[in-house]
């Protein structure tokens, strides 16, 4: 089994990238592979809703990552989405990053397993970890929780380092995921046929 992480933060190897590779580790005890895929810095298109996902299954721009982790999404068993807290959301280049991806691989994910991860100096957590969430879910994802919401604090790794509970809950979350993982793959039921025939407009 294989989990990609995405980290949208503009640090490669900052406090995001930090709870992942708690995560990871944890991930490793269990047998469970995962990589980290950094979104970069360089300037990343906002979703046009030009509709070419739909008809090629990739977004029409492919001069950034977004292609690249979708192929790389639906070869995975799970994903995981990382970010900073950006003015009590998450980072610009990060929304833009995963509204695109999400146009492409929404309906490929369907019962995966998803998580998100967040960090923030203070406040604006919980709203960014909603902000995250809403991807899955309207993706039919199922959502992985842990034993508290799953943020980490400081404004830098060695600050991260120090909010031992945050670290306990991503290591928590990385055994939630190892287990529902493990569960789907020893229980071998069938997948649901999801309905997709509706699209309603409401207008008055």
């Amino acid at each position: 089994m294989h989990v990609l992480m995405i980290n949208t933060s503009p640090h490669r190897q900052g406090c995001t990238n930090r709870a992942l590779l708690e995560i990871a580790s944890t991930l490793e005890k269990q047998g469970i592979s995962s990589e980290i895929l950094w979104i970069g810095t360089e300037a990343l298109h906002g979703c046009i809703d030009c509709g070419y996902c739909f008809n090629h299954g990739k977004c029409v721009f492919g001069d950034d990552k977004v292609n690249e982790a979708a192929e790389k999404a639906i070869a995975s068993d799970a994903l995981i989405l990382g970010a900073p807290v950006h003015y009590a959301s998450i980072a610009g280049s990060g929304s833009a990053f995963l509204d695109r991806l999400f146009r492409v691989i929404s309906r490929q994910m369907a019962l995966k397993p998803g998580a998100s991860v967040v960090s923030c100096r203070r406040g604006g957590a919980s709203a960014s970890f909603d902000q995250l969430n809403k991807y899955f879910t309207i993706s039919g994802m199922p959502v992985v929780s842990s034993t508290y919401w799953n943020s980490v604090h400081g404004n830098t790794v060695e600050e991260v380092e120090q909010d031992l509970e945050g670290l306990q809950v991503m290591r928590n979350l990385g055994s939630s995921l190892a287990w529902l993982l493990a569960s789907i793959e020893a229980g071998n039921v069938q997948r649901p046929r999801l309905e997709r025939e509706h699209y309603t407009n409401f207008i008055r």
